[in-house]
């Protein structure tokens, strides 16, 4: 009969011998440290990584500058979204322009037309001031990347619109639409859509953006509707081509909430 466990037994202290052998071959190959030698170096300011960073990112700096500062267009007087109860000159600019933009692109896409517009005060970042207006004008105004999207309501969703923009009491912008509200501004009393009554049954086509579009600001109205379509095309790509298109900058006053 075979022992097996001894003949494990040896095999496993051969092992041990044959490492234990190899670690004491090998440490005659390691070299000890006897000696460190040292030296001073002088450090001055020949060289300089920052400045050699500098010289390389300069060229594109003064490029980008050079397009930010182009000028597109003049502006007769300050907008300011601050200025204003219900609409603004500025808030009327942003919808205004959204419109005329956004509407042949729609228009070719679908064979339909944007009936009004709707953004938001908030997104409004900075006021445009009077004289030149540059690239840096749109950048600053729009710093987000929203784009434009069209959103299909029914004419009983457009009240609720309303309603929200009544208790919400802010100046966001609007255009192609106008709302009648009562003397002490607690109920629409009426809305017109293209200079024409709203019918509760019939489907309006509203430009707003990405943002809104999703329920910001709790414009949850927007997500109620099912029908959207996504114009790829970002705000303030649009505001860069409407200030290229204009050589004055209107200034529009239009009332869009009306006190009755």
């Amino acid at each position: 009969m075979v022992n097996v466990k001894k003949k494990k037994s040896n095999y496993l202290y051969f092992v041990i011998l044959l490492t234990f052998i190899g670690i004491t071959g090998c440490s005659s190959n390691f070299k000890k440290i006897n000696q460190t030698d040292t030296a001073l170096f002088n450090i001055n300011n020949s060289y300089n990584p920052d400045n050699e960073i500098e010289h390389y990112i300069t060229p594109y700096r003064n490029h980008i500058a050079k397009d930010m500062d182009s000028i597109l267009a003049y502006n007769p007087i300050t907008q300011d979204k601050s200025i204003g109860k219900w609409q603004t000159n500025i808030g009327n600019l942003f919808a205004t322009s959204t419109l005329e933009l956004c509407n042949p692109i729609f228009n070719s896409r679908t064979n339909k037309n944007i009936d009004f517009c709707l953004l938001n005060h908030g997104g409004i970042r900075a006021i445009i001031p009077k004289g030149n207006v540059t690239t840096r004008t749109a950048y600053n105004i729009m710093p987000f990347e929203n784009s434009i999207i069209v959103i299909g309501l029914s004419g009983n969703q457009v009240y609720k619109l309303t309603s929200y923009l009544l208790a919400d009491r802010k100046p966001h912008p609007l255009a192609g639409i106008k709302i009648y509200i009562n003397k002490d501004e607690t109920e629409v009393l009426n809305i017109e859509i293209g200079n024409k009554p709203i019918e509760r049954d019939k489907t309006y086509y509203v430009a707003t953006s990405d943002y809104l579009a999703n329920g910001g600001d709790n414009m949850t109205f927007f997500k109620e509707s099912d029908v959207r379509y996504d114009l790829d095309y970002k705000l303030r790509r649009l505001l860069l081509d409407y200030f290229s298109k204009k050589d004055t900058i209107p200034n529009i006053t239009t009332q869009q909430i009306i006190i009755k």
